[in-house]
């Protein structure tokens, strides 16, 4: 039904069930070897041990270590379509991520050689110098072609931005297995964290490789995973704009909105801070973002309810960024060309629209 018909409100209902029917059946279903299934003081011995073992503080204010600046790659390219409004680009370089965490080394060779390839689909539009922006994926999404159609594709290109579209390690053409989840963001924070320090690595070489290619900007915006990422990657590289979309923005947060801290008020309420502490290192909400204020944006739905509108809200206080609301919810996201007339107009704003 159109949302023309309905109200914002009763959409943002309607897509509040569908969202909460995928948490309950996909993204909270229990998993072998789950963390829940151990006590409360044992899962925050584990927590407090990997504290003392990774250190996150001292990655929080030096992050040279774990995320070390990647030079431009020359990727191997393939003309996979001429379009009238584009040539579609098959992009592809190694991942310039090498593990810090040498223990993952076993279960992380397992995933390659597919996740070790950096997989992109580059549309450029009539031109050159064409600003480009990078459009992030969320969780179980990836298909490259899907993508397209997903993101407004024609209207960017018609406004003068060449969309990128990145597959996410361990997801899309870099997913080992298709009938299985992906492996990445995990239970292990120790894997959640080298799955985003990859993400991170592989987006700046490409980000780096668009403005050596001549790209005058160079932006990201991200849906749910995605929008994390793309929060992530602005506090670690100069961009020109961000625009996280229906974002995760803790994973802390989602554990407990989502019943997966243990034992009484105040046990849950330490595991949390131990998720959060062990997981700074790779969150958007540790460092100031190195994008202009006047390049930062965030849109969430109002029914959101697989990362709601206080994870949004999150990354725009710390962002000192606008927060654009929309009706409809993280599956269906019924009010959705409302989000984008904002980013619209902030593009606009900043000269990067014909």
């Amino acid at each position: 039904m159109p949302l023309d018909v309905l109200s914002d409100a009763v959409a943002s209902r309607l897509a509040a069930g569908v969202d909460a029917v995928f948490r309950r059946t996909v993204l909270e279903r229990p998993r072998r070897q789950s963390p829940e299934a151990l006590g409360p003081n044992e899962r925050s011995r584990q927590l407090e041990a990997l504290v003392a073992e990774l250190e996150p503080d001292a990655h929080v204010r030096a992050p040279e270590a774990w995320f070390p600046a990647p030079s431009a790659p020359t990727p191997r390219e393939r003309l996979l379509e001429r379009r009238r409004d584009a040539e579609v680009v098959d992009v592809r370089f190694e991942s310039p991520h090498e593990l810090v965490l040498p223990a993952l080394g076993e279960r992380w060779a397992r995933y390659a050689p597919r996740n070790r390839e950096v997989v992109a689909r580059h549309l450029r539009g009539p031109g050159s110098g064409r600003p480009a922006v990078l459009l992030l994926h969320g969780y179980l999404a990836g298909n490259l072609a899907l993508e397209e159609r997903v993101w407004p594709t024609r209207w960017l290109l018609k406004r003068g931005l060449d969309p990128v579209f990145a597959a996410l390690p361990f997801h899309g053409p870099r997913r080992r297995d298709p009938r299985r989840p992906p492996p990445f963001p995990a239970a292990d924070p120790r894997f959640t964290i080298e799955g985003f320090r990859q993400a991170v690595a592989d987006l700046r070489a490409l980000t780096r490789w668009l403005r050596a290619r001549g790209a005058p900007a160079v932006g990201v915006m991200g849906m749910s995973l995605g929008g994390y990422t793309a929060a992530l990657l602005a506090t670690l590289e100069e961009l020109d704009f961000v625009v996280p979309f229906i974002p995760l923005a803790s994973i802390a947060d989602f554990a407990r909105e989502g019943g997966r801290l243990v034992g009484t008020r105040s046990q849950r309420a330490r595991q949390h801070a131990l998720l959060e502490t062990v997981h700074a290192p790779i969150s958007p909400l540790s460092r100031a973002p190195r994008v202009p204020r006047a390049g930062r944006l965030v849109l969430a739905a109002r029914g959101d309810r697989v990362t709601p509108v206080s994870h949004a809200r999150r990354i725009a206080e710390h962002f000192d960024a606008p927060l654009e609301l929309f009706a409809g919810g993280h599956l269906l996201q019924l009010g959705r060309r409302s989000a984008f007339r904002a980013a619209a107009r902030m593009l606009g704003e900043l000269g990067w629209l014909t």
